[in-house]
């Protein structure tokens, strides 16, 4: 049976994974869903205005080693793909798959505001402009979402090269939202690479939460 650890994208928490968990506990999986620093209903407004993707990275390591993990499955959604790429480049070997479920793939040097489109730049600009270090959630959606830290949309990434020896890596496009998605070249980059397994989703970007079955169906 797998250990899954679950990573959210921004502005969501662990809840965003709340139809998949039992799914993949059902079938005897260990699952592990995060709520990142300054994601939390309690973080004090430093804690957010702090918190960046070497924060995030961090989150997940320190579960590894709380929970004496050694062969983990990283699950990340959209900007939780920034995460896994950092966590698992630090990880020493104890990760053994890389999930990114409608996610950003990055490359060394990126960083999620350099991967968007400019529609989410202008949103991540429009969505800071009251404090200045926290990105509100765009209209409409979970009422559980929380404003962001700035300033993991826009630290780059260092990648060593570790993390490209996960002994699995598969990218998973979601082609129901194609004419607002920010994933369309990362899809064509990967599925010109023989090491990664792409997989489409008839879904929204919120694939979890729509169709929590065929997600955990693809993971398991």
């Amino acid at each position: 049976m797998a250990t899954f650890v679950l990573v959210p994208g921004g502005w969501h928490g662990s809840w965003s994974f709340e139809a998949v968990v039992p799914l993949l506990e059902r079938a005897g999986h260990t699952v592990h869903a995060l709520t990142l620093t300054g994601l939390r209903p309690d973080d004090d407004n430093a804690t957010v205005a702090t918190a960046n993707l070497d924060t995030h990275a961090d989150d997940v390591l320190r579960l590894l080693d709380r929970a004496h993990i050694t062969s983990a499955t990283l699950v990340g959604h959209s900007y939780g793909g920034m995460v896994l790429s950092a966590a698992a480049d630090r990880a020493r070997g104890r990760v053994s798959r890389l999930v990114y479920l409608d996610a950003y793939v990055p490359r060394n040097g990126e960083s999620c505001w350099l991967s968007t489109t400019e529609r989410y730049r202008q949103a991540f600009i429009l969505g800071a402009a009251s404090t200045g270090y926290a990105v509100l959630p765009p209209a409409g959606g979970d009422p559980r979402r929380r404003p962001h830290p700035l300033a993991s949309f826009m630290q780059t990434i260092r990648l060593t090269g570790a993390v490209d020896h996960a002994p699995r890596r598969e990218f998973v496009y979601c082609s129901g939202w194609e004419d607002r998605t920010p994933f369309t070249e990362i899809r064509t980059r990967l599925q010109a690479d023989p090491e990664w397994q792409v997989h489409d989703l008839p879904t929204g970007h919120n694939a979890m939460r729509e169709a929590p079955g065929a997600v955990a169906e693809l993971l398991t």
